[in-house]
């Protein structure tokens, strides 16, 4: 808590923001963009207008979701993050690149590094915000950078950023093995440090968030499929920013599908009732993208895998999601990720039949949202395969 109040007392208050040049610390982070035509896109070096050695927590999901950082703490961290950038070609990082060279330096460090910026002119004050990338502050075109220390980066990271070998889902596998968090991963990704040479490419930060969650996903499913089912029906609910969980597991294989409902008055709900959308996957997997869902298919699907994967177990698994209007300022797809680890470190409530669960979960829904949810289980596949499908102990009776 001391921490946070000497942040937003450095941060809050910022008058360099108007300035065309500054010292800082780069958290260290950097933002691929997804706006410009194809092969080009906008690659920004985040940092505050300010030196501080606590410049860390302004790029931290992790530390975010398991302190006391409120949603206006995480507008005004990010807020605080002038995006410097430049214009490249996905295909810059095969050659020499100055700006490039040090957004690579910056990526790969795992703690803050001292920078001196100077910008083309002074920052644009917008902020933008979707909902799977984190919310931007002010940007500005970069005219000169250095970095002004040495920076520190751990061997593991040293290990795949030289070993031009190795393919980017081997590289992601294992450094997400040694504990390094997707949201250190998605920088590596996107900013070229990863995979075979000939194909290490800039990515756009939006689809390299989503690239990481899918990655580490499929290893755990390859995994999941040799364990046992759950031996009960279990429910496990959590919130968090005013989203709200309800994760049901069922004895079977493994299956997935995520409904996200929107509450009127939620940020992403223009209209004035209730709306979902829904993708889901069966024991073979995904063919194409979750449109419907997009990245926040993948980062629920994560916490899910991570739970099933520690227990040495499979099972069904139906999501349903409630954004509220508590959520007030949409915080990027960590939210989603970070929500469901939340609620699946919670104890879960246990039933001895599918029919039991899911009236429980029926009547929380009514109680906390004044929603029938019977909606959703009519249109949800995984639940139609549950009760349709034929098994082999269906022969056995």
């Amino acid at each position: 808590v001391e921490l946070q109040l000497k942040v937003k007392n450095v941060f809050s208050t910022i008058k360099e923001l108007g300035k065309d040049n500054f010292f800082g610390s780069s958290p260290p982070s950097v933002f691929v963009g997804s706006k410009l035509k194809y092969p080009n896109v906008n690659v920004g070096i985040l940092s505050p207008p300010v030196h501080d050695d606590s410049s860390w927590i302004l790029d931290n999901p992790r530390y975010w979701a398991s302190s006391e950082t409120t949603i206006k703490d995480v507008v005004s961290y990010r807020g605080s993050l002038i995006n410097s950038r430049f214009k490249s070609s996905v295909k810059d990082v095969q050659k020499e690149n100055k700006f490039l060279d040090i957004a690579k330096e910056i990526a790969i460090g795992h703690n803050p590094v001292d920078v001196e910026i100077y910008l083309k002119k002074k920052p644009n004050l917008n902020f933008d915000k979707d909902k799977i990338t984190m919310p931007m502050g002010p940007t500005a075109g970069l005219k000169s950078i250095k970095i002004t220390e040495n920076v520190k980066v751990s061997n593991h990271v040293e290990k795949v950023f030289e070993d031009t070998d190795l393919k980017a889902a081997d590289a992601i596998d294992y450094l997400y093995s040694k504990n390094i968090d997707e949201n250190f991963l998605t920088k590596l990704l996107s900013i070229g440090t990863l995979g075979l040479k000939k194909n290490r490419r800039l990515v756009s930060t939006r689809w390299s968030i989503t690239a990481v969650d899918d990655t580490i996903g499929k290893r755990f499913i390859d995994e999941i499929k040799d364990f046992s089912s759950v031996d009960k029906y279990q429910l496990f609910t959590g919130n968090f920013f005013g989203n709200y969980y309800y994760v049901m597991l069922f004895p079977d294989v493994w299956s997935y599908e995520l409904f996200e409902g929107y509450m009127p008055g939620a940020v992403w709900n223009f209209s004035g009732k209730i709306e979902f959308a829904t993708d889901n996957e069966g024991y073979g997997g995904r063919k194409s993208y979750a449109e419907n869902c997009a990245g926040g298919y993948y980062a629920a699907r994560l916490p899910v895998l991570e739970y099933l994967n520690k227990a040495r177990r499979q099972a069904s698994v139906l999501v349903i999601r409630f954004e509220t209007p508590e959520y007030t300022d949409s915080l990027g797809v960590w939210v989603t990720r970070e929500t469901c680890r939340r609620t699946l470190n919670n104890k879960p409530v246990e039933f001895e039949t599918r029919n039991e669960m899911l009236e429980y979960v029926k009547q929380l829904i009514i109680r906390k949202f004044n929603f029938n949810i019977e909606r959703v289980y009519n249109q949800s596949l995984l639940l139609k395969n549950l009760r349709q499908q034929m098994k082999l102990s269906n022969f056995f009776k």
